[in-house]
Formats: structure tokens, sequence, C-alpha cells
């Protein structure tokens, strides 16, 4: 009988891992950890179009800040910049309904400001609905401001 009940746990714990919850609005519910795997795993239980919005921000930016630091925080995927010497964390990017949220920590520092206004002080959002076409120089602009300005130490 204990034969049969570990090789069921294992075919639900794969299943499981396999098929992540979504959240309210499609957000992945991922497990946290740093690294590019965790960044991954949530990636790829982006639903639907939101998926390929996912791979192209995390494609421009690590084209844009090579080295960047990785990790999934909150159910959502987390960028920053160092090691040892830790700059933080500046950029984030989460699921909702109609649209995926990118957020600039110090946002209110790059030129010109992304449009989207916060009730934080510093942090400034864009948002990518289905159609949207990203204007990818500009996005990479504020990537790369952004990895120079101390993040947020989360």
């Amino acid at each position: 009988m204990a034969g049969k009940t570990s090789a069921k746990s294992a075919k639900v714990a794969r299943k499981a891992a396999a098929k992540p919850a979504l959240l309210s609005g499609g957000n992945p519910q991922i497990a946290k950890g740093d690294g590019d795997a965790p960044v991954q795993a949530y990636i790829a239980a982006m639903p639907g179009w939101k998926r390929d919005v996912g791979r192209h921000l995390d494609a421009l930016i690590v084209r844009t800040v090579p080295g960047v630091r990785k990790a999934v925080k909150w159910n959502s995927p987390f960028y920053g910049v160092g090691g040892q010497g830790d700059q933080g964390w500046f950029l984030s990017f989460h699921c909702f309904t109609k649209y995926v949220k990118v957020a600039f920590f110090r946002g209110t520092s790059l030129r010109p400001l992304p449009p989207g206004e916060s009730k934080q002080k510093e942090v400034r959002y864009l948002d990518i609905p289905e159609d949207h076409q990203l204007d990818e120089a500009q996005f990479a602009a504020w990537v790369k401001q952004a990895s120079q300005v101390p993040g947020e130490r989360l």
C-alpha cells in the first residue's frame, strides 16, 4: 500500500510542478527563489499572450544589463544589479487580467518618465496590453537607466 501512496504522491507533485496555480488576473503562483530558473518557471506559467510578453521583456533586460540578477518574490520576477555589493532591485513585472505591468522602482529618475504613476513616490509603471507594440529602444533605455541607480532593497 505504501508503494502506491508514494507513487501517487509523486504523480500529484509532478502535475502541480508542471502546472502552477494562477492567481487573480492570471498571475502565476511560483515559489520564491533566486536565479534564472524561478524566473523562467514564472514566464513559462504566464497564461496565453502574456507568456510571449514575459519572454520578450526578459530577453530585452538580459541583453541590456548583462549579468543581471534575477529572482522571484511575491509571485513576480525581479531584476537587480549586484552580488556581494548588491545595489538592489530596479524592475519587476506582474500579470493582470488585461495587461502585464512593469514596475520601475526608481522610475521617477528615468527620462522620459514611464507613463504610469504610482501611489509610491518613486515608482513608475508601464502597462503592456495584448496588442501593444513595445517600443524596444525606449524600454531598453529605461532598463539601462534603472540599472544604474541604487535600487530597492527587499
